[in-house]
C-alpha cells in the first residue's frame, strides 16, 4: 500500500496504466495506491451527460478538470479530503475470476473499515457502493458515503474507491453522483460530527488494516 499524496488526475491514471502493465508482465506485485484528487469530474463506461448539473466550460471555469474513463459507473466527483483508492491486481492469482465478488469485497472492506471508526456501513441490493446505515429513520434519502467504480485488462483491475473523509460536499452538487437521483453523498467527518484534525490520517490507516485482511 502506498500513500502518494495529492495527485492530479492524469498523472494518476498514467500511474495506474503503468502499474497495471508491470503487473500483466509479472514485473510487480498487486498494489493499493491511495491518494487524494485536487477538482475532478470523471465519467464512467455508463455514463449520461445529462448528469453533469453543470456544463463542461462552466466546470472548467470553476477549477474542476474532466475526464472520460474506462471504469463502469456513471459520473463521480473527487477533490480533496476524499480518500481514492486505486487496487492494482491480478484477479487471476486469486481463484476463479470474477469482477462481481471483487466488487462486493471492495465493499466489505470499506464497510469494516468506517466501522472500526465508529461509522456503521452498508449495501444496497443492485448499487454498487457503501451506503451509511439509517438506523430507525429509514424514510430519507440514502446517503452514499463511498463510490466504487473498477476497470479490467486481462483479468488486472485498476480505477477503484472513493470514500468522502473531510471533503466539502458541496462539490456533488455540480452532478448527479453515479447517476442516482435519489441519493445524498455524506462524509465520515459528517456522520462522526467532528473537524477534520487528524481524520484523513486515522482513515487511512483503517482502510490500510481492512484491505490487509481482505485482500492478504
Amino acid at each position: 500500500m502506498e500513500w502518494l499524496g495529492r495527485v492530479a488526475y492524469g498523472p494518476a491514471l498514467a500511474l495506474q496504466q503503468a502499474a497495471v502493465r508491470r503487473r500483466r508482465d509479472g514485473e510487480g506485485p498487486d498494489r493499493l495506491l491511495l491518494l487524494e484528487h485536487p477538482p475532478v469530474v470523471t465519467l464512467g463506461r455508463g455514463a449520461q451527460e445529462e448528469n453533469l448539473r453543470l456544463g463542461r466550460a462552466e466546470l472548467c471555469e470553476r477549477g474542476v478538470e474532466v475526464h472520460e474513463v474506462a471504469r463502469g459507473g456513471d459520473v463521480t466527483f473527487h477533490a480533496p479530503g476524499q480518500l481514492v483508492g486505486y487496487l492494482i491486481m491480478d484477479l487471476r492469482e486469486r481463484g476463479r475470476p470474477d469482477l462481481h465478488a471483487f466488487l462486493r469485497s471492495l465493499e466489505g472492506a470499506l464497510i469494516e473499515a468506517i466501522a472500526d471508526l465508529g461509522v456503521a456501513g452498508r449495501r444496497v441490493e443492485g448499487r454498487t457502493g457503501v451506503f451509511v446505515d439509517s438506523g430507525e429513520d429509514a424514510s430519507g434519502p440514502d446517503r452514499k458515503i463511498a463510490s466504487i467504480g473498477v476497470g479490467a485488462r486481462r483479468w488486472i483491475t485498476y480505477h477503484g474507491f472513493a470514500l468522502n473523509v473531510t471533503i466539502d460536499l458541496e462539490g456533488f452538487e455540480m452532478i448527479v453522483p453515479c447517476g442516482l437521483h435519489d441519493v445524498e453523498m455524506t462524509s465520515l467527518a459528517r456522520e462522526l460530527g467532528c473537524g477534520p484534525l487528524g481524520l484523513d490520517a486515522r482513515v487511512r490507516k483503517a482502510v490500510e488494516r481492512s484491505f490487509s485482511r481482505a485482500f492478504a
